[in-house]
């Protein structure tokens, strides 16, 4: 037993519970009651605790204070959306609480806890109960009471863990969204796992399932450099939660790019590819389950970036001097929206979106590559607001995050700005241009689900406004009349259809048609966006 623990102790109980994330990910990522395709809690706190897992790895730390500031530090910058950005502050409060410390006792290890939930509820504008939050709290108010009788680490985790369960089950109730989907809230589930790792590593019987061990036993290390024939490498994990046959999955990428590498078990399909079509290949992959990781690398700019350096010419800086007042980073997926977005203006673009929530560390890189005083994040995505927020104390450069929630939003903000506009006050008349927008969205049901009224089926269409779910139906059509009955209630002037990279023109032109004749007083226009996921983004002005 466990008097107290230092760095090498810490560090170990962070690598557990991170494997027991990476274990338990898609357990809790089916708690997550929306069945619209996004990325998922267990997912966003699996790859935010990953971060930490691999700077332990690089480096452990004797002294816990350094061990905790190191996992807090990777914490913050490998956050992924909202269950990532709460984690990281959960454990960065707690870092400093420890900071100088060479170990700690029990009384000192539930100060800190209790300091980890103070420091994200003071983070987060509008805590919630019912989620993570409640469940952390709980937990560390049991642990500062129990301190004094409890004899060890080991007996002060079983505490936490009690608590925390009896919180976790509470959740169903104080939510009203979990309550109709009768379930517990997915980040509170998240911090149990956590806490039980750690607990399990103390007592020596933590143990990683077969299937998690394995899943990263592709080595893509031996693919060699070609002649690019293809634009895009493209890799992913995805999970395999459906019966369909990963040969046609193999079959699909084969006929549409190259140097694939397919492995796959019983729990995972890992993939890497070149091709054109990257977000068609992860639409492909969700057929089978939820995304594990993804990443997308334009091989094209990487050989002109090394052709560069090889000619002698300098490379980009990864911090860029500040050549004018105000400068713009956004986030999207799909080629046409990146080519809308930088003729709006915008510096930097950062991939990712709906199933693809960026990290803190990727909206960073581009903040930092951006010449501007002051830089203005639009995230695109309720998911990554808090991302883009953790940016702010980790830069030189000043950064406003304007929260916009849809990617119609986002281009509202830059279209709408006044380009000669001073800083100080662009960032608050930016969001009233995106509150003026309102975003329809037309995608798939990602799960079975029974949500707000509505049966709702795996891969049926699915239809949301403003984020509210309008229905689901395996006729596009009908659906598209239930989504023209709600936005004649708004009255548009202003139509704007972004269709996807599953979509041919014909039949974006043919959605054009349809709501030029339901709408004649309105402006309608169709444009490319390449977007994954979402088959038409419609914005409603």
């Amino acid at each position: 037993m466990n008097v107290t623990i230092g760095g090498s102790e810490w560090g170990s109980m962070i690598l557990c519970a991170a494997a027991a994330l990476n274990d338990k990910r898609e357990s809790i990522n089916k708690l997550n009651v929306f069945p619209v395709p996004d990325g998922d809690t267990g997912t966003n706190m699996s790859l935010t605790m990953a971060s930490a897992a691999e700077a332990l790895r690089r480096n452990t730390p004797a002294k816990l204070g350094e061990a905790a500031d190191l996992v807090a530090g990777a914490l913050l910058r490998g956050a992924r959306g909202n269950s990532g950005v709460i984690l990281s502050l959960l454990f960065r409060g707690a870092a400093k609480s420890l900071k100088g410390k060479s170990e700690c006792t029990v009384k000192e290890l539930a100060a800190a806890m209790s300091d980890g939930v103070d420091a994200a509820y003071k983070a987060v504008m509008k805590p919630a109960e019912g989620t993570i939050l409640t469940v952390s709290r709980v937990a560390a108010t049991a642990a500062v009471k129990s301190a004094k009788s409890c004899k060890n680490i080991e007996a002060l985790l079983s505490v936490m863990i009690t608590n925390a369960e009896k919180a976790l089950e509470l959740t169903v109730e104080q939510n009203p969204v979990l309550k109709k989907a009768g379930v517990v809230d997915a980040g509170g589930k998240g911090y149990v796992t956590i806490l039980r790792a750690m607990l399990e590593c103390l007592e020596g019987t933590f143990v990683v399932s077969e299937s998690a061990e394995n899943r990263d036993a592709a080595d893509f290390s031996a693919i060699e450099d070609e002649e690019i024939t293809f634009t895009y490498c493209t890799e992913f994990i995805v999970a395999r939660e459906s019966e369909r046959d990963p040969a046609l999955l193999r079959a699909w990428l084969d006929s549409a790019g190259d140097s694939l590498v397919f492995v796959e078990d019983d729990e995972i399909i890992k993939v890497h590819v070149h091709t054109d079509q990257p977000g068609q290949a992860i639409t492909e992959a969700l057929r089978y389950g939820a995304l594990q990781t993804v990443k997308i690398e334009n091989m094209r700019n990487q050989h002109s970036e090394m052709s560069i350096a090889q000619s002698g010419e300098a490379e980009e800086p990864e911090f860029a001097p500040a050549e004018k007042e105000t400068g713009f980073v956004t986030v999207c997926a799909g080629e046409g929206l990146r080519e809308l977005f930088a003729s709006l203006g915008a510096d930097r673009i950062v991939t990712g979106g709906q199933t693809m929530n960026p990290s803190t560390e990727d909206i960073l890189r581009e903040v930092n590559r951006t010449p501007a005083e002051t830089v203005f994040v639009l995230p695109n995505n309720k998911n990554i607001i808090m991302a883009a927020q953790q940016c702010i104390p980790l830069t030189e450069k000043k950064v406003v995050v304007v929260p916009t929630a849809t990617v119609p939003q986002g281009i509202a903000a830059l279209a709408y700005r006044d380009p000669e506009a001073a800083a100080e006050g662009l960032g608050e008349s930016m969001m009233e241009s995106a509150e003026t927008v309102h975003t329809a969205l037309v995608t798939y049901a990602a799960r079975d689900s029974e949500f707000d009224g509505y049966e709702i089926h795996a891969g049926e269409y699915l239809a949301l406004l403003d984020g509210a779910l309008l229905g689901s139906s395996g006729d596009l059509s009908a659906l598209f009349d239930t989504v023209n009955e709600k936005l004649r209630e708004l009255d548009p002037a202003v139509l704007t259809v972004y269709y996807g990279e599953d979509v041919e023109e014909d039949d974006a032109r043919q959605v054009e048609k349809t709501l030029s004749a339901a709408f004649a007083d309105a402006e309608v226009t169709v444009i490319s966006g390449g977007q994954p996921v979402y088959y038409y983004m419609i914005s409603a002005e």
